[in-house]
């Protein structure tokens, strides 16, 4: 059965009808379909997540695997935050930085994904506390492009260890 809707095209939240034909062979007024209906809604379903796999760039990869690879990469990226709140060591910022990136960015592509929203998110939203603020928190244009450069670094599987501090326990 085909979701139409009164010119014969498929069209989204109108709902859905079937055609029917009498004995005769002609056509009769659509009438709606209560499975025909669950049918399109199964289908906007589909279509939804086939749309965000693919502003995802899930083209060439099982989309399962890419959100297994981006939820794992975002624990790295939470355990990357946890660590450095923990170790509170003296300009240790951009390693932490650069090793959730890179933990993250090792999942995969999903992870990878996952690492650079996450640590746009996190510079970006800095920028808009200091609005309301009226002041700056601290974390001025130039300290926010070397975390950038940090992140891109660990996202590119380059060692996060170049970002280290000499005396930051082995622990991290």
């Amino acid at each position: 059965m085909i979701c139409l809707v009164g010119s014969g095209m498929p069209q989204m939240g109108r709902g859905c009808h079937r055609w029917d034909m009498d004995a005769a062979g002609a056509t009769r007024m659509p009438q709606v379909d209560m499975d025909a209906a669950g049918l399109c809604s199964r289908m906007k379903l589909l279509v939804g997540i086939l749309l965000c796999s693919l502003v995802l760039g899930v083209s060439s990869q099982r989309w399962l695997t890419f959100l297994k690879e981006a939820g794992q990469g975002t624990r790295d990226m939470w355990r990357a935050y946890s660590d450095m709140r923990e170790a509170n060591y003296k300009n240790s910022d951009k390693y932490f930085h650069a090793r959730g990136n890179y933990d993250a960015a090792r999942r995969g592509p999903g992870g990878a994904w996952a690492a650079k929203v996450i640590s746009d998110a996190r510079e970006n939203s800095q920028r808009i506390t200091d609005l309301f603020k009226f002041g700056n928190s601290g974390h001025g244009a130039e300290d926010s492009k070397a975390d950038q450069a940090a992140n891109k670094w660990g996202r590119s599987g380059k060692d996060p260890n170049h970002f280290r501090p000499a005396g930051l326990p082995s622990k991290y």
